[in-house]
Formats: C-alpha cells, structure tokens, sequence
C-alpha cells in the first residue's frame, strides 16, 4: 500500500516559485543548449561542467569536479558529484536522494550554431533541449525553489552530472556506483516522455562478441579438409535470434557479422556482435545462459564458438519500492494539477546502474520533452514550472521520512 504523500500548505508556494524561475530556467537552457557538448567533445562537455558546477556552488553545494579516464580511445569531459546537507540527520528521519543527470549528446561539433537554442510557441528546440538539459536545468532550479521556500527537511542531496551516458557511460559507472552508496532515493532527470509518463523501468542490456574457429582449405582442390566458421555462423544467427519471444521483456539481436577474407578459401574464422536487453535480472540470466549453450553446440563439425561479454548493464526494474515512489509522485502531481502514468523503455541510461545498487529509482523527472537523438529534438516550456514543481515537491516529500 503505498504511503500517502504528506499534505504540504507550500505546494502552490513550490509551484509559484517555480512559476517566477522560468525566465531563468529558459536562460539556463539556452545557455546550455548553445554549447556543442557530444560525448567524444570533451571541451564542450566541460564547458557545461564549468556552467553547472558553478551553478551548484551558488545553491550550496560542495562541489566535487571528477576527471575520468578516455572511452574507447577518446577523451571524455570531467563528471560532477555535488553534496548539499539538509538539516534533519538520517537518525532523526532525514534521507538521502540522489539526483542524477547527464552533460553530454549524441551530436557533433557545430549542431549548436547549425540549430541554435529556439523558442517557437511553446516549444524549444536545439541539440539536447530534452536529453538532457533540459532535465539537468531543471534539478537546479528545484534545488533552487526549494532554497528559496526554506524547505530543506532531507539528510543530504547528491547530484550527480556525467560526461558519457550517451555512450553508454563506460567510465563514469564506477563513479555512479559511489555517488548511490548510502542513498535512500534517486530521481533522475531525463525528461518525461512525450505524453508526461514517468519512467519506472529500463531494460538492461549486455553486449557480447561469439568468436568462431574453422579450418581453412583450398575451396577448389580440397575443400573436404576445411570446417566452414561462416556457415557455422550463420547457423549461429539463426539459433540466436530464435531466442526471442522465450522470455517476457527479452530481446536478443544480431547486430554484426563479419567473416572470410577470399573467394576460394574455406572460412576459417567469423564473428559475430549480439546485444541481450532484459526487463529482469533473471531474464538476461537465463537468456545469457541459453546463449552460451548454443555457442557450445556449433552445427558444423570441427568449428567451435567463444563467447566473450564485452560490457553489461543491469535493468532498472519495476519494483515495489519504485512503485511507491510512483505513487507518492502522483499523489504530488494531482495536488498540483498534474496526470500521468509509468512508462517502461529499452532505452538504457545512468538509473540503470543506480537502480543496480539496490536504490528505489524513478527516472523521467524533467519537463515533458521529445523526438530525442534527432534534429526535430523539442522540450514542451510549458510544461516546466509545473514539472519543476512536483520534482522539488517529491525531494522534500521523500527527504522526510517522519510521517511514514
């Protein structure tokens, strides 16, 4: 049974506040979008570091700024973890709430100056409007209206800001992991989908390369003493991607095969890269399991098959501790006016591997927003004083643990 939100006389306080932060809200936003930030533009990406961290020092935090070491053979900008104490102690009912948000794009240098920060009606668009500066703005600017409202009933705020989510975040995870010890709760600020959902789940995905060995032999004169890797992988793919459908909330993909170098040669080696993406931990075990068990069983004689998992993440799941929180949100969202539901994605970002720490997590916390990754990419401005509401309103409801 979910806990009901407590009854707060400041919410049209929240709400008003939030009101008079958009002018600011919308300069931020402009300021931010007008910066090429993609994950391998590490200069840009700093500069926002530079914005942001200065920022959180302005609402008192302690601001800790995390080089990182390069992602696949490039630099990648610096990570921020910002620390803000409340003033009611874990012992005496505070908690702790990790806000987490990411820096970076998937777009290249120039996408700033070529699609410049618009306004039309009352839309916004430019490279990362929604994800996810858009939800980056607006952690600071509930931060803010809470300042400004004196409610700092919570043990301490963690905000979090990485430089690489759009790429999966390979070096800043282990920094994630640390800023999610020790916290009760996390919000994380991509924004809301499209129709104003929040987000309870995200699958987690493991990435893995089958290596496949044949013997090589002359295709014309002897073809007999070669083992075909090609056509060993190509059994492969089928029996791979037959895995789909044997599981709720699994998918399997195929996404590259590489194999021979010559006509007349009997292939001696393939490869293949497939992606598993689950709802569940036990999902992308035994969807793990069964696809090492096919690798093991190669369909043409004297080839064999090695898996090799070259990165993980896991699910965000739908949990019961995810869903009070979704509770408390909506309980929040309907004293300010505000509907919406739980929406459950494939899509993978930073809530995963907090998720992943044992951390109830919920995820689409910034304004309403969309058409992410392309040049169309809009946030709804109208959308963001009151979004900028219940995301302050439910860190100070789920800050104070007193009336549980």
């Amino acid at each position: 049974m979910n806990a009901p939100a407590r009854q707060w006389s400041g919410d049209e306080t929240l709400l008003s506040h939030a009101h008079a932060h958009q002018e600011r809200y919308l300069a931020d936003l402009a300021a931010l979008v007008a910066v090429d930030s993609g994950s391998h533009s590490a200069d840009g990406v700093d500069r926002v570091a530079d914005l942001v961290g200065a920022r959180l020092a302005l609402l008192g935090f302690d601001v800790e700024r995390v080089p990182l070491p390069p992602a696949h053979g490039h630099r990648v900008g610096d990570a921020l973890v910002g620390r803000r104490q409340g003033r009611l102690a874990v012992a005496d009912g505070g908690r702790r709430i990790l806000l987490a948000a990411h820096m970076d794009t998937v777009f290249d240098d120039g996408a700033a100056a070529e699609r410049p920060f618009t306004v039309e009606g009352s839309l916004a668009h430019g490279p990362g409007v929604s994800d996810d500066k858009g939800g980056l703005v607006a952690g600071l600017a509930a931060v803010e209206i809470l300042n400004r409202a004196g409610r700092e009933d919570y043990a301490e705020l963690v905000f979090l800001a990485t430089p690489d989510e759009e790429i999966g975040s390979p070096v800043s995870r282990p920094l994630t992991r640390r800023a999610a010890e020790g916290a009760h709760y996390a919000l994380a600020l991509e924004c809301a989908r499209e129709n104003g959902d929040l987000v309870i789940a995200r699958k987690g995905v493991a990435d893995f390369r089958i290596a496949v060995t044949g013997r090589a032999a002359h295709a014309g004169i002897e073809p007999e003493r070669g083992a075909n890797a090609a056509l060993a992988a190509a059994h492969l793919v089928v029996a791979v991607q037959a895995l789909n459908g044997h599981w709720d909330g699994v998918t399997v993909n195929v996404g590259v095969v590489r194999a021979g170098s010559r006509f007349n040669i009997v292939c001696p080696a393939a490869e293949l890269l497939v992606e598993v993406r689950s709802a569940t931990d036990d999902g992308m075990r035994e969807a793990v399991a069964a696809l090492r068990a096919i690798a093991a069983r190669p369909a043409v004689p004297g080839t064999g098959a090695e898996v090799e998992e070259l990165d993980s993440c896991p699910p965000m799941e739908d949990t019961d501790a995810s869903r009070r929180m979704l509770g408390r949100a909506r309980d929040i969202g309907a004293r300010l006016g505000l509907a919406f539901g739980a929406a459950a994605t494939g899509g993978v970002g930073d809530a995963n591997t907090i998720a992943g720490c044992g951390v109830p997590t919920l995820d689409g916390l910034g304004p309403v927003g969309g058409a992410d990754h392309t040049p169309e990419e809009w946030l709804d401005t109208a959308s963001v004083p009151g979004r900028v509401a219940l995301l302050a309103e439910l860190i100070a409801d789920l800050g104070d643990s007193r009336g549980d």
